[in-house]
This record gives C-alpha cells, sequence and structure tokens, in this order.
C-alpha cells in the first residue's frame, strides 16, 4: 500500500500539472494613444471618417454602444457594420440631439467623448483633436448621408507582412485600404489591432507591435469588416550546427517542411523513437487501442527494418481502425440520443462506420451528407437535418464540422473576428432553405417520430436586417439564381468540396493532422479563422496538395503522416526543444481521451466495461440493448449512453459541433477517480480477470511482471522496475500475493506513462 501512496502523489502532480494554459484576449476600450494626424477631409463621409472613429474609439464596441442592447438609449451596429442603421440612430432619434447642426460643439457626438457632459464610457478623445475636428466638420456640413457613390473597402493590407525579430524589438504595422474606385488610404490610426499569441509579440492601440518571446506569433489588423494579418517570427537563442538540420533523416515533405521551419527558429529536432514507443503510440493514435502483450513482443523481436512500415499497414487495416474513427466523426457531427430517435441514433452511426470501413473519400462523405433526403432510418445521413433543422442551424453546423469556421456571431452583425458579414451569413442560410422535413416529433424513447427528407421547390431566408431574402450564395462564392428550382444544397455541395474551397480540405486535414500530432497545424483544431494562422502553414498547403492529389483518401493521409520522422521522434524533449509546444520538434505527449483509456484499462484488466443505460434530454435514464457484453467504449453509438468514467475524464457531450466538447483537462476528480474509484478496483478486483486467471497458472513472478508491463506500458521492465515489483511478490501466498499482484497493476494502470500517449 505504500506503492499506492507514493503513486497518487506522482499522479496528481503528473495530471494537474500537464494542463494547457490559455489566454482569453478581450477588446480593450480606452482612448488611443496619440500620433501623427493626418489632414483634416475636406468633405467628411459619414461611411469612410465618421464610423471609423466611432469604431476606433471604442463606441460602435460590444462593451458600448455596439452591444445588443445598446447603452445609454444609443445603440449602433457592432463596430458600425450597418452604415444606414447608424446614421439614422445618430441623426434621427433621441429628437435629433446627438448632432447640432448650427453648433456642432453641442452635439452630443462630441460632448460626450469630450466629457463636456458626463459620460460613463470616459474621455475618448480630446477637443480640437483631428478626431473632434473630423466630426464637427461633418457636422457642421449638414451630417451628409452615406450613399451608393461613397467608395466602399474591397480589401486592406498590412506591412511589413512577415518580420523576424527578438524579444524587445518594436515593429510599427501600417495599414493600408483599397477602395473600389481604386483609390487607397493609409488607416493605421484607424484599423484595431489584436495579436494572435501574446506570449510572442503584443500591440497596441496604435498598432506599434513589441515582440515579448521566442517562437512565431501574428498580430491582426481589422478595418470596416475587412482583416489583414502581419507575422512575426522570434528565432530562439540557441547555438545548432547546420549539420543537425541536413543530416537529420527525413522520409517524407513533411519532414523536410517541419526542419525547415525548426531550422528558422533555432529549434532541434528530437530523434527517432524507440520501439515500444512508437509501437504503443501508433496503435492509440490509429486505433484508439492498446496493442496486447503478444503483439507487443511481437514487434519488439522483429528486427527487420521495414517492421513500421508493415505495422502502419496492419493498423490502417484493422476493424478498430473502422470503430475509433467512427466514434471521431460521431463527435464531430454530435450523434447525441437526447436529441435523437434511438433508431436514427443506430442509422446515423452505422451510416458512419460503413463509409468508414469503405474508406469513403472525404469529398464524398461530406457531398452524401450536405445532400442527403429520404428516410432518416433507411439514409442515415439525413439525421444531420433531424439535430439541425432550421436554415441557420444547418448552416452554422455544416461550417463548422466541414469548413472549421465559426460564422455564428455573423447571424447578428458582422463578424467581429472574421471577414464574414449579416449579409453573406443570410446568404449562405438561404442555401439550406428549402429544406423540409415529414413527421417530425414523437416519443424520444420509444423510436417512433420517423422523418422523411425532401427539398421543396420554393422558399427563401429572409434577412432580418432587410426584411429581404439576401441571393443564396456560398462564403465567398457565386450567387445561385433566386429562381432556380433545383436543390440548392447540390450547388452548395460541388462548393464546398471543390479542391479550390480554401476552407474545405484545410479543415479535414487539420483534423487528422491533430490526432496524430496532439496540436494542430492550426488550434484550435476546428477554428480556421483568418486571425487565427497555421504554425506551419507551407506544410498545411502541401498536406491539402497532396490529399486532394490522393483523392481525398484519409487513409492515404493518415500513412503519410505515420511514415514521417516527424511522427516518429521521440517524446523525450531535447534543451533546445524543450520550450515549445507548436512547431514539432518532438511527439507532445497528451492524456488519452476518455473512451480510449475506459477501453485500456478493461483490456489490461481483462475485465470489459458494460453500457446498460442511456440519458433522455429530460435526465432519466431507461435501458438500452443496442450494446451486448464486450462493448468497447470506442464503439458506443452515441453521447447519451449512462457512464460516470466518460463524464469525469471529458468525453465530448455532443451539444454542440465544436472540439471544445472534449476536453483533456485535467481535474482532482480525475485523480481521485484513479486512486479509489470503482474503475481500477473493481477491474482489479474481479474473479473473471487479468490478475485471477494469472494466479491460477504456473507462470512465474518474472513472466506475470513481464506481462503486465507488457500489456500497460507496451514496453519490457527496466532491470531497476523488474527487481520492485519482484521484490513485492516475493515469498507471498495466497490472498497477500493476490493484493501484492493486483498492487503491481494498480501502480501501472496509474501511471503517467499508462495515461497518456507519448
Amino acid at each position: 500500500m505504500v506503492m499506492r501512496g507514493l503513486a497518487i502523489l506522482i499522479l496528481l502532480a503528473a495530471l494537474l500539472g500537464l494542463g494547457p494554459q490559455r489566454q482569453l484576449c478581450a477588446e480593450t476600450n480606452r482612448p488611443v494613444a496619440e500620433g501623427a494626424a493626418p489632414a483634416v477631409p475636406e468633405h467628411p463621409s459619414f461611411r469612410n471618417d465618421v464610423q471609423p472613429i466611432l469604431a476606433k474609439f471604442g463606441c460602435s464596441s460590444g462593451a458600448c454602444h455596439g452591444a445588443l442592447a445598446g447603452k445609454g438609449g444609443l445603440k449602433l451596429s457592432l463596430r458600425g457594420y450597418d452604415t444606414e442603421h447608424d446614421y439614422l440612430t445618430i441623426t434621427r432619434q433621441a429628437r435629433g440631439r446627438r448632432i447640432e447642426l448650427a453648433d456642432p460643439g453641442r452635439s452630443l457626438l462630441l460632448a460626450k467623448p469630450t466629457t463636456a457632459i458626463p459620460h460613463k464610457g470616459g474621455l475618448r478623445f480630446e477637443v480640437d483633436s483631428y478626431e473632434y475636428q473630423v466630426l464637427a466638420r461633418w457636422i457642421a456640413q449638414g451630417a451628409t448621408a452615406p450613399s451608393g457613390d461613397d467608395p466602399h473597402v474591397e480589401r486592406i493590407e498590412v506591412g511589413p507582412e512577415h518580420s523576424t525579430l527578438q524579444p524587445g524589438d518594436v515593429q510599427q504595422i501600417r495599414v493600408t485600404a483599397f477602395y473600389d474606385d481604386g483609390s487607397q488610404r493609409d488607416v493605421t490610426r484607424w484599423a484595431k489591432y489584436t495579436s494572435a499569441n501574446e506570449t510572442v509579440a503584443k500591440i497596441d492601440e496604435a498598432g506599434s507591435m513589441a515582440v515579448s518571446g521566442f517562437g512565431e506569433g501574428a498580430v491582426t489588423a481589422w478595418y470596416q469588416s475587412k482583416i489583414a494579418m502581419a507575422r512575426v517570427t522570434s528565432p530562439y537563442k540557441h547555438t545548432i550546427s547546420a549539420s543537425v538540420y541536413a543530416e537529420s533523416p527525413r522520409r517524407n515533405f513533411i519532414d523536410d517542411l517541419v526542419l525547415k521551419k525548426l531550422e528558422q527558429l533555432n529549434l532541434a529536432p528530437s530523434p527517432r523513437s524507440g520501439d515500444a514507443e512508437f509501437l504503443r503510440r501508433a496503435y492509440l493514435d490509429t486505433i484508439g487501442t492498446l496493442p496486447t502483450a503478444r503483439e507487443a513482443r511481437r514487434f519488439l523481436a522483429d528486427e527487420s527494418p521495414e517492421k513500421r512500415d508493415r505495422l502502419i499497414e496492419d493498423l490502417l487495416a484493422r476493424s478498430e481502425f473502422v470503430d475509433y474513427w467512427s466514434m471521431k466523426w460521431s463527435d464531430m457531427l454530435t450523434i447525441d440520443g437526447r436529441r435523437l430517435r434511438p433508431k436514427a441514433v443506430e442509422a446515423y452511426y452505422k451510416w458512419i462506420h460503413k463509409n468508414v470501413e469503405e474508406n469513403t473519400p472525404w469529398d464524398d462523405f461530406v457531398r452524401q451528407i450536405v445532400t442527403a433526403r429520404g428516410s432518416s432510418y433507411e439514409n442515415g445521413a439525413t439525421n444531420f437535418y433531424a439535430l439541425h433543422q432550421d436554415p441557420e442551424n444547418m448552416t452554422e453546423n455544416a461550417c463548422q464540422a466541414f469548413l472549421g469556421l465559426s460564422i455564428g456571431c455573423a447571424k447578428c452583425h458582422n463578424h467581429p473576428l472574421e471577414k464574414w458579414t449579416n449579409d453573406q451569413y443570410y446568404a449562405m442560410a438561404n442555401l439550406f432553405a428549402r429544406v423540409r422535413a415529414k413527421g417530425w416529433g414523437g416519443d424520444p424513447r420509444d423510436g417512433s417520430g420517423h422523418r422523411s427528407l425532401f427539398v421543396a421547390t420554393k422558399g427563401d431566408l429572409i434577412q432580418p436586417r432587410t426584411g429581404k431574402p439576401q441571393p443564396p450564395t456560398p462564403l465567398d462564392g457565386q450567387p445561385l439564381a433566386m429562381d432556380d428550382p433545383e436543390d440548392r444544397r447540390e450547388y452548395l455541395a460541388d462548393w464546398m468540396v471543390s479542391p479550390e474551397n480554401p476552407y474545405f480540405t484545410r479543415a479535414i486535414v487539420n483534423r487528422v493532422w491533430a490526432n496524430y500530432l496532439g496540436v494542430g497545424l492550426v488550434e484550435a483544431v476546428d477554428d480556421l479563422r483568418a486571425t487565427n494562422p497555421a504554425s506551419n502553414e507551407e506544410l498545411l498547403a502541401a498536406l491539402c496538395d497532396y490529399l486532394v492529389e490522393e483523392k481525398y483518401d484519409l487513409k492515404s493521409l493518415m500513412r503519410l503522416i505515420l511514415q514521417s520522422e516527424t511522427y516518429q521522434r521521440t517524446s523525450a524533449p531535447l534543451p533546445e526543444n524543450k520550450d515549445e509546444e507548436r512547431f514539432y520538434s518532438r511527439y507532445y505527449p497528451r492524456r488519452m481521451i476518455a473512451e480510449v483509456m475506459l477501453d485500456a484499462i478493461s483490456q489490461v484488466t481483462g475485465v470489459p466495461s458494460t453500457f446498460t443505460q442511456v440519458e433522455a434530454s429530460d435526465g432519466s435514464r431507461s435501458k438500452t440493448e443496442f450494446y451486448p457484453e464486450g462493448t468497447r467504449a470506442i464503439q458506443l453509438y452515441d453521447s447519451a449512453v449512462v457512464s460516470y468514467f466518460l463524464n469525469a475524464f471529458g468525453r465530448n457531450e455532443r451539444a454542440i459541433t465544436c472540439e471544445c466538447e472534449r476536453t483533456n483537462e485535467p481535474s482532482i476528480v480525475q485523480v481521485l477517480h484513479i486512486v479509489n474509484g470503482e474503475t481500477i478496483n473493481k477491474k482489479l478486483q474481479s474473479p473473471q480477470g487479468r490478475v485471477d486467471k494469472l494466479l491460477v497458472t504456473d507462470v512465474t513472478d518474472e513472466s506475470m511482471v513481464e506481462v503486465a508491463y507488457l500489456s500497460s506500458l507496451s514496453r519490457y521492465p527496466t532491470e531497476e522496475e523488474r527487481q520492485v515489483m519482484l521484490e513485492a511478490l516475493a515469498g507471498l501466498e495466497g490472498r497477500e500475493r493476490r493484493e501484492a499482484l493486483e498492487d503491481v497493476y494498480w501502480s501501472l494502470l496509474s501511471s503517467k506513462e499508462f495515461l497518456f500517449h507519448h
């Protein structure tokens, strides 16, 4: 029991010390530092002069008058996305007191932000500042309304686009707006700035970027709903010979591009992993299952130089591969028995399982979902629309799942962190407006409520702001004729799965890469917004090209990754790479996900878990016969299956389409459950378990210890470990011997080495 006490302390430190640290960046709402002001325009434009000032100084921010309900009786559109609304609000509401044409200085638009009269938002700018003069001149000239002839911003550019600097260096970012009339303008003063990684670079309201650490970062400039990004590289101060990169083993272009990035950053690649390390890692990452002791012995004894490639092929052909990746796609598609009828859950899961088993190309897989119609029991893919029953939800979930884009913010206003506008949102959603279904309803627990999905020939989604439908248009795509009677989703699917679509291929490549390397080229893995750059853009682009060439064969992509030296590096850090976790200088350890961990514990102990109940949306529970004895957690259809262990260890609840639904964050609950919970202890004590079976055989203590290590850690014990375990078993009989063997297994199952991919 001393062994368990020590292990508890080690486990507590390991689990609670390895949680990822994340920073949230809130929009600042402070006055902008003074800089060199340009000349006041002769005829200020509401669209191009007044609104940028209100956005820059926070007046139309979400924390102020851009809030959903506004502030102090004044409601502006968020960051000025609705020019006509804002103009009418400022010039016509509040009995016209917001502007005084005869005496601009008495206008609330000037008196409030200068605190000439009390203003809860405090001082925004000074009297006679450039901003004050622009607003005053606009008012004095009659508060000219916006018109269709106003130049509109087509794009913005930042400069310099890329800088190589060191901590302590400062770089001024310049922003230029390009208009549809061919003109351009320096808008550095009115752009808003954010940093994607403040540990590398910070940026102030005036666009001055200060390098704060090593690595790569990016800063984003926003102006009138347009976005541009500047990158900064800050190489680590390691002394590494060029020969390290030149002589590092390379298997394919992944290694070339990763080593290129490491050399740019002065980061050393860790050496190749040992066979045991690679074996366990490849099993867990590819099929979500541990190798058995027999499989581990066979692989470790094989001296063939091709054995890793053979293992990769074997894993890609295993039935567990189908189960594991069906679970992954079920997470993404939110199969949830609290929102679907039991037969629909089964139909949706089995449709996914069949397509994974047949290695259906990803573009075809997605096309089948987007264009699905017919019976929810006969065509499982139609249940995407059973889960998302209105055009807005269909749009948001399709974009998140298949494009890695979160466009929900654009439902109410132009996206504050992306380029997507309110009009684009409703144009995209209008592509789903004609989806209909017969048979919604029924009792979720008795299997009734069969649905039949069909598409109407008429019908549009109204844009609430204008009261009219937007022409059905994919994001940044070409519009479809409003009167086209064909299924608009076919047009959407053509656009969505096209190799020219800048999001579709990137989204699935990033998901697969993150599964194997532990960290996406873009993080979070389903957050491909323009303001969230890839850690290695050249590599992401090359992987996308490869997948297109391979006709969206995901197994080909997985094989390429598994065979790379990048994937096969050890997880052990070097002094020259221990401080980085973004550029793949080594394999990054991470805790097993809930289902994989539960299955691993069951496999090592020889006692399968049981799944006999499902939970309804109201919290009530009922029996299920979907899962016979021996069902593994990675084979469960949905997240409504009752399991304390899976909940405690952060399984995906599938309430929304987001990778954030699954969590690997450590907790005291997890530690206590590993230490004292029923899962491990009951399985170790079971008369049908591995411990009892070993005790009734004639195997030696040494063989029992060897089996314990091979089955749990996929390696042989070191000589020191062997001696410790043999001493724990030596001379014991009966119950004491049983408890000692339980302790041997418990110490392995509660170890960081067991609980983590590494």
